[in-house]
């Protein structure tokens, strides 16, 4: 009878698991779908603003003698020394393999700057990634909780400032982004974005019909007010979209705990009947057996 009750707790306990499961499923379909607008009305503004920079860039660079001279765009012979690290993960877990396939690409990217000398400064987005590094005893320059959970464009331009101030005073040779973005309702897909500086060939400009039209004097002044814009909202961007890729991600662990639930319920009904009925065989036994010992 021992062996029953500790089967009859374990069905109970596994039921309490798939209807905690089931329930975080549906939260984070929810979830999904209002960070799958998000991410969709952002996106747009995203490329615009890329095609825009990308246009005047290269009528700059057309027209102007001597090109971009800003340290916002790419040169070829630049030596890389340092770079600033940006990366992104989730605040919370129970989303399958969603944080650990980010940090194993941001573990790979450190070795790869190891192999190639270059120092990398970290700065550490999101609560799962940060305790990580952490407790690897891996610095990190900076780092933030709370961001990656609640996307806010504000708190997104002040992270990124600082390492576009570094970068800009010569302090380091790159900002590169790496996080874990939405692809569809099922999968995820690793992303890595040099952020600065910045390569006008990475997007497409606007059509050759458009023109834009500017002040002469001020086409530096215009080309970095969007380049500031650009970099804050390709990170407020990431963080948009890997909070829908960590929705999707925790959809999708929640079903298959549901699933596995569900069919273990199903395993130790059937180990309980088994069970049960051998006890009352048991019993009738003893009962006939008994029986006859008194005749």
């Amino acid at each position: 009878m021992a062996a029953l009750k500790d089967i009859k707790r374990r069905i109970k306990s596994v039921n309490n698991t798939q209807k905690t499961t089931s329930a975080m499923k549906l939260v984070s379909t929810v979830k999904l779908k209002r960070s799958q607008e998000v991410a969709t009305q952002s996106r747009a503004y995203s490329q615009k603003l890329n095609e825009m920079l990308s246009t005047i860039a290269r009528q700059i660079e057309t027209y102007r003698i001597g090109g971009i001279e800003s340290r916002y765009f790419a040169t070829q012979d630049e030596k890389v020394e340092k770079i600033d690290l940006i990366f992104v993960t989730a605040d919370k877990g129970l989303c399958g393999g969603f944080n650990y396939r980010t940090i194993k690409t941001i573990s790979q990217k450190l070795e790869e700057c190891r192999e190639n000398k270059i120092k990398v400064r970290m700065r550490g987005i999101g609560k799962k990634g940060v305790e990580y590094f952490k407790f690897n005893r891996v610095e990190l320059y900076d780092e933030t909780v709370g961001l990656s959970s609640a996307p806010n464009f504000e708190k997104a331009k002040e992270h990124i400032a600082k390492s576009v101030g570094d970068y800009m005073k010569g302090l380091t040779d790159r900002v590169i982004l790496i996080y874990n973005g939405f692809r569809n309702m099922i999968s995820q897909e690793m992303r890595e974005i040099l952020l600065l500086p910045i390569d006008i060939n990475r997007v497409e400009p606007i059509e050759e019909s458009s023109i834009i039209e500017f002040e002469p004097k001020g086409d530096e002044t215009i080309l970095n007010t969007l380049v500031e814009r650009y970099v804050e909202f390709n990170l407020y961007y990431a963080l948009i979209d890997s909070l829908a890729a960590e929705h999707s991600a925790r959809m999708q662990a929640m079903e298959n705990a549901t699933k596995n639930a569900k069919e273990l319920a199903r395993t130790l009904t059937l180990q309980y009947n088994k069970a049960r009925q051998e006890a009352i065989t048991t019993e009738l036994s003893e009962i006939v057996s008994g029986a006859e010992a008194m005749k």
